[in-house]
């Protein structure tokens, strides 16, 4: 199979650690509300990159659950970062607290992150929990960019994926729609989670975001 999921069941409390694979791809996957497993992800992050991180580019997602009433909008479950073949899934919602190298983190004026209608993500991630993103991009404006469209396509990161990257991939709306709110997600919701973050940061570097 393409794209499959794998639960390395560690079995600890704290956090939980998956292994997906994307085609010809893997992303290994940290899913966790405890700060520092956060902190343990950056760090080693930065280390690992620790030659270029001028121009880091980070694929970056948010989810929440959907609210089906007028005036209701449920704040960000889950923040998603994505960096080679990394990827973090912060569940902000269950967090008792946000670790400080975070807060660095995305207000590094040196890397670039990038997503499908990140301006929106970003902004709920500042109103609501008071993280502010300093450089990002949304990949419609950096394809018409990198191609000189004079307009930008109104495009899903799942269509864009297969124009920039040759993957179909699917987007079940019944992952998309569900309850991200949850403590414990699912494998399913694990997996979505963790390739939108990882097919924004390739979309991301395929197009030059850090340049």
């Amino acid at each position: 199979m393409s794209i499959s999921i794998t639960d390395c069941e560690l079995g600890y409390d704290t956090h939980s650690i998956y292994r997906v694979d994307f085609f010809d791809d893997y992303i290994d996957t940290l899913v966790t509300h405890t700060p520092s497993k956060v902190k343990y992800w950056i760090n080693k992050t930065r280390y690992l990159h620790r030659y270029r991180l001028h121009k880091l580019i980070v694929g970056l997602d948010v989810e929440w659950r959907p609210s089906f009433t007028r005036g209701v909008n449920n704040p960000v479950a889950t923040l998603q970062l994505c960096v080679g073949h990394r990827c973090l899934i912060f569940q902000l919602l269950h967090t008792p607290g946000i670790p400080r190298c975070l807060f660095n983190f995305l207000a590094d004026p040196d890397f670039t992150f990038v997503g499908v209608g990140i301006k929106d993500d970003v902004r709920k991630l500042c109103l609501e929990y008071g993280l502010a993103v300093a450089k990002y991009v949304d990949l419609r404006e950096l394809e018409a960019r990198r191609y000189g469209l004079s307009v930008q396509r109104r495009i899903g990161l799942k269509d864009m994926a297969a124009d920039v990257l040759g993957q179909d991939f699917q987007k079940p709306k019944t992952i998309t729609m569900s309850h991200w709110d949850k403590p414990s997600l699912s494998l399913e919701q694990i997996k979505y989670a963790c390739i939108d973050a990882f097919v924004s940061f390739e979309i991301g570097r395929a197009l030059g975001a850090a340049n």
